[in-house]
């Protein structure tokens, strides 16, 4: 297919218990009341599939082209034939479930997919926190203590939530998004959560959401406790094995350069501006997720005014 170009989707909305809706009202995005807990903005899981919204391929899914065009669309570093990641956004009204996830060690031992991710804070002063990861010393016993008697705050470490910060978090770490976070989360393209503890919340009907206990044992990592805060390098703020993000603070026109090896997943934080490509152009409005595929040679990103802030997510 000849006629690939930075695509935008129309995103998948969940509407969980703990969620808000800042995302509609932030993102100047016209959608009913209700709550909007996740954007699920680029996704090929079987349980939200995003929709192409713009250009020549506007009402197809990713999944509908990935067949004949996987190399042009996502490169040559991606391994197997689906999108690798799963681009979110979260608004928590309250703290989420105390959860974990499989790595890609233990995974298919508890017939579940692998899930590595990162939070990106879109905003928060610090007064918000995320729990990640527990504290040291903390073994089965311990934790199987904390179960009984519902006392996780004992067990978990916290950390406050900053606007331009990020945490990461590896399958295998036991953690929670507090309440009045708002996060951009890049992960593996997984569903599998094992709920730990939920607050004791229950639905309008007074029933409480399944919990996980046995499952969470068996892929928890009881040393996996490291400070979960990236330390920004340069442009750089996390590589791991599944993905990279970048971010850009733009006040002029930055070219960007594909290399053929990897896609780019790019999030408008801050500001406004255009993309153009070949002789194309399109806006770029606060909110928006775009895919740009790996054969696309180049790009340029133009900001609008003031500074335009940029995410960038490739896979090294």
């Amino acid at each position: 297919m000849n006629t690939l170009y930075p695509l935008r989707f129309s995103p998948v909305y969940k509407d969980y218990i703990w969620g808000g809706s800042r995302i509609p009202e932030l993102f100047n995005r016209n959608e009913p009341g209700g709550i909007y807990a996740e954007s699920w903005e680029i996704s090929t899981h079987p349980d939200g599939q995003t929709v192409i919204a713009n250009g020549l391929l506007a009402g197809k899914t990713l999944s509908d082209l990935l067949p004949e065009n996987k190399t042009a669309l996502l490169g040559t570093n991606i391994k197997g034939d689906d999108f690798p990641l799963l681009i979110k956004l979260i608004d928590a009204r309250d703290t989420l479930s105390v959860q974990v996830h499989p790595n890609d060690a233990n995974a298919a031992a508890v017939h579940g997919d692998p899930k590595t991710e990162m939070w990106y804070f879109l905003e928060g002063d610090g007064s918000a926190q995320i729990y990640c990861g527990l504290k040291p010393g903390t073994g089965k016993a311990e934790f199987l203590k904390a179960v009984e008697n519902k006392t996780f705050a004992g067990i978990l470490q916290s950390f406050p939530a900053r606007k331009g910060e990020a945490v990461f978090v590896p399958g295998g770490r036991v953690h929670a998004i507090g309440a009045g976070c708002l996060i951009l989360e890049i992960q593996q393209n997984s569903n599998t959560t094992y709920r730990i503890y939920d607050w004791d919340r229950t639905d309008a009907s007074g029933k409480g959401r399944e919990l996980h206990i046995d499952k969470a044992l068996k892929v928890i990592d009881w040393e996996n406790n490291v400070d979960p805060v990236c330390k920004r390098n340069g442009t750089e703020i996390k590589t791991s094995p599944y993905f990279r993000l970048d971010r850009f603070e733009l006040t002029a026109a930055k070219e960007f350069t594909m290399t053929g090896k990897s896609f780019d997943v790019l999030f408008i934080a801050e500001g406004s501006g255009k993309i153009l490509w070949a002789d194309c152009e399109e806006k770029l409005l606060p909110g928006q997720s775009w895919l740009v595929p790996a054969a696309l040679g180049s790009f340029t990103v133009c900001p609008a005014g003031a500074a335009l802030t940029l995410l960038c997510v490739t896979v090294p």
